[in-house]
């Protein structure tokens, strides 16, 4: 919310503040990719990461970049372990793969827009201008009234 108040346009998941801010931005003020809740769920049952690691090369490449490593010297391949072949817990428990080829919808969307200039400048306008109703004296105020419950003078 904080970058949304400073004009930034968001490329995220729908939930958390995402949520909220989707509400007041509507689909055209943002770059929404990923599953909904239900979609979520229902691919848990049957949720093989390592099939779709298989199937695209981009995100074969994407995922090996991690075990490989950077140029900062350290490599991570804990992460690509935990991606593709977790024991502890069920393998890319969060279904960050399955979010990958709408990330990278989301992310062309996203650059076509920002070689908009009026089009990119009008969308982080309306960012600012709709953020107010996320100041923190609306929050805690509903705070004291819902959850708090105490006394709060408007």
């Amino acid at each position: 919310m904080k970058f949304m108040m400073n004009g930034a346009v968001t490329v995220g998941t729908l939930d958390g503040a995402n949520v909220e801010m989707h509400q007041v931005l509507g689909d055209e003020n943002m770059f929404l990719f990923g599953l909904k809740a239900d979609e979520a769920a229902h691919l848990r049952e049957n949720y093989d990461p390592a099939l779709l690691y298989e199937r695209d090369p981009m995100l074969r490449r994407t995922v090996d970049q991690l075990k490989w490593g950077f140029s900062d010297g350290n490599s991570y391949e804990d992460l690509w372990q935990r991606l593709l072949f977790a024991t502890d817990a069920p393998a890319d428990q969060y279904l960050l793969l399955a979010d990958f080829p709408g990330y990278c919808d989301a992310e062309r969307r996203a650059m076509a827009a920002y070689g908009d200039r009026a089009r990119w400048n009008a969308m982080s306008l309306h960012n600012i201008a709709r953020s107010g109703i996320f100041a923190a004296d609306r929050a805690v105020a509903e705070y004291a009234e819902n959850i708090w419950h105490v006394p709060y003078k408007k």
